[in-house]
This record gives C-alpha cells, structure tokens and sequence, in this order.
C-alpha cells in the first residue's frame, strides 16, 4: 500500500476536463523550467526529447520506464519559456496493453509561476470525455504522480531510482473515481 497520498484533483479548463497535480520547488523558475524542459534534466527524472520545437513538434521517450518505450511525437502547441507550455500527442494511440481499446491523444500543459524564491509547477493532462476517461485517469493518474516526485527527488539531490512505481499503482481507484 502507498504510503502518500495522491495528489492529483479534477478540474475543467477551457470545457475539457482534466486531472491537474501542483508542486512546489524551492529553485528559481528558470531552474524549473530548464528541469522540464531541457533534455538532459528531463532524463533524469521522466524521459528525453530530439528535434526542434519552434518547428512545432519533437520526438519524446520516456526513460523511466524502460529502454524498449516507443517515441512519440509531440506537438507544440504553445510554449512561453519559462512560464507555460503545452503539446499535444501527434498520434492518437489505442488506450489497452492489447492495442483493442479506444484511441486517446495526449494534451499536457505546463505552467510555472514564482514568488519569493519559490516555484510552483502545475501540470495538466486532458481526461477525455466518455466512457474511458475514469480507466485514462486511473492510468495517468499515478503515473503523473510517480513522475513528478521523482523530479521532486531530483530537485533535493536524492537518487531518483530509489522511487519505486509499483505502490503508485494502489492510487488508480482514486484518479478513475474523479472522473466517474
């Protein structure tokens, strides 16, 4: 069982629903954002991208969890360094292990904002509309948990494959629940 609670809450924006997680860092905002956003301090923590974002896409893989992760390309759909940037998945991709369930893009935004020395980080993923937004949300739900401790533990100079995943996984029925 988890030891820590989720973090995560439901909310709407811009009439999309979507699961939104806050943290907060004592670094500046350039720190932060240079933590999301450039590719070598994105490794450490979530995965790397390529490519060259002011042609409006790159090409990210997750490194947490694996060295056989696809790439994925992303969109660019804005990006205001170092305050706000949003993608969006090229591709929709189906949403099962077996590649039989619903098709579902990706859509995140990020947004920092900092006040006496101390970022706040608020990250968002669009939770799609019907039936398969509870199974979406109890997914990425934990997983963006797992994610952004494991910045916060890279942050505090700690080792960032000390955080297991695993007990993250006992946080699905809570994120399926908001969405229900």
């Amino acid at each position: 069982m988890s030891t820590t609670t989720p973090l995560g809450q439901r909310t709407t924006r811009d009439g999309k629903q979507q699961v939104v997680f806050t943290r907060t860092f004592a670094a500046s905002i350039a720190d932060v954002w240079a933590a999301c956003t450039e590719p070598l301090r994105m490794e450490r923590w979530i995965g790397t991208w390529t490519g060259d974002p002011a042609s409006g896409e790159v090409v990210f893989r997750m490194t947490a969890e694996g060295e056989d992760v696809p790439e994925e390309i992303y969109l660019v759909e804005l990006c205001e360094p170092p305050h706000r940037f949003v993608v969006r998945s090229r591709n929709e991709a189906p949403f099962s292990e077996d590649g039989s369930g619903p098709r579902v893009a990706w859509q995140h935004t990020l947004e920092l904002t900092e006040d006496d020395g101390m970022t706040t980080l608020t990250f968002t993923q669009v939770i799609p509309d019907g039936p398969v937004g509870p199974d979406v949300a109890g997914s990425v739900g934990p997983g963006w948990d797992y994610y952004l401790d494991r910045l916060g533990v890279a942050f505090a100079g700690g080792e960032v494959g000390d955080v297991a995943f695993p007990p993250y996984l006992d946080r699905s029925d809570h994120y399926r629940g908001l969405f229900t």
